[in-house]
C-alpha cells in the first residue's frame, strides 16, 4: 500500500499543483513584452471583475436587490433571471481575459486543447483585428454610457427607470459606481495592449525569419549588412570566406590553411 502510495504522490501533480502550473502558463508573457504592456493586460480582467461582482450581489443579496433590476426582462422562460446574470458576468470576464493572450504565448500559438489548430501560429490579424475593434467599441460604448447617466438618460435618451441603482442614493449608489466605473478604462487598456501586440509580431514576422534565413544561407541581407561564412574542403584544407558584394552578387575569397 505505502509503495502505491509513493508512485502515486510522484507521478502526475496534484490537481491543485496542475490549476497552479496551468494558471502560471497562461499568464506568463512572452520575451519582448514591456512591463508597462503586461501590466496593462492583467489588469483589463480586473476592471471588468468588479461590476460582474455586483450584478451577481443585486440577484443574490437581499440587502442589495433595491439595487437596480434583476435584469431578466424579454428573456425566454427557460432561462432564469438568476443564472442569466451569472452567465453574463462570467462571459464578460472570460472575453475580457482574451487581453492576457496578447502578452501570452497561446496569444502567438494555438494552445494543445484547440481542436485542429493546435501548435500552428496564430495569424497577427486574426488576433488584431477583433482586439482593435473591441477595443474602439468599448471605449465609445462605455463613455456614452456614463455621459448618458450623469445627464439622467439612458443611453437611448429616456429618463433612466425606476430603482436605478445611480440613483437610490446612499451606500449602493456609491459602491455601484466604484463597481462600474472601472469599465472606462476597458478599450483603453485593450488598445494598448493590442498596439503592442502589433508591433512586437510585426517585429518576428515569417517575412523577417524568411529573410534572416536567406541571409544566414548565404544570401543577400538587408542594408548594410555583411556576412562572413567559412567552409572548408576536408580534402584540401582550403577554407573560402563567402561575402556578398554591393550588387547582391556572391564572391568566393579563398584563403590558405594549414591542416591540423
Amino acid at each position: 500500500m505505502s509503495t502505491h502510495t509513493m508512485k502515486r504522490t510522484h507521478g502526475a501533480p496534484a490537481p491543485a499543483g496542475r490549476v497552479r502550473a496551468a494558471w502560471a502558463a497562461a499568464h506568463a508573457p512572452v520575451a519582448g513584452v514591456p512591463r508597462r504592456v503586461r501590466n496593462a493586460a492583467l489588469a483589463v480582467p480586473l476592471v471588468v471583475l468588479p461590476s460582474g461582482l455586483w450584478r451577481i450581489a443585486t440577484e443574490y443579496i437581499p440587502a442589495m436587490e433595491s439595487g437596480g433590476d434583476t435584469g431578466d426582462g424579454g428573456l425566454p422562460g427557460w432561462l432564469p433571471g438568476e443564472v442569466y446574470i451569472v452567465l453574463l458576468s462570467v462571459f464578460s470576464e472570460l472575453v475580457a481575459f482574451t487581453a492576457v493572450g496578447l502578452i501570452a504565448a497561446w496569444g502567438e500559438v494555438f494552445p494543445r486543447w484547440v481542436p485542429v489548430l493546435r501548435g500552428r501560429g496564430v495569424p497577427p490579424l486574426a488576433a488584431v483585428v477583433p482586439a482593435a475593434i473591441g477595443a474602439v467599441l468599448l471605449t465609445v460604448v462605455w463613455t456614452a454610457a456614463f455621459a448618458a447617466d450623469f445627464a439622467g438618460v439612458t443611453l437611448q435618451g429616456d429618463p433612466t427607470p425606476a430603482g436605478y441603482p445611480g440613483e437610490a442614493g446612499g451606500w449602493i449608489s456609491a459602491v455601484y459606481y466604484v463597481c462600474y466605473i472601472p469599465l472606462l478604462l476597458w478599450g483603453p487598456l485593450l488598445g494598448l495592449v493590442t498596439a503592442a501586440y502589433w508591433r512586437r509580431r510585426r517585429a518576428g514576422r515569417p517575412e523577417g525569419i524568411a529573410a534572416r534565413r536567406r541571409v544566414a544561407a548565404g544570401g543577400t541581407g538587408g542594408r548594410g549588412a555583411r556576412l562572413d561564412r567559412s567552409r572548408s574542403d576536408g580534402r584540401t584544407g582550403t577554407a573560402w570566406r563567402q561575402r556578398p558584394k554591393s550588387g547582391g552578387a556572391t564572391r568566393l575569397r579563398r584563403r590558405d590553411s594549414v591542416d591540423a
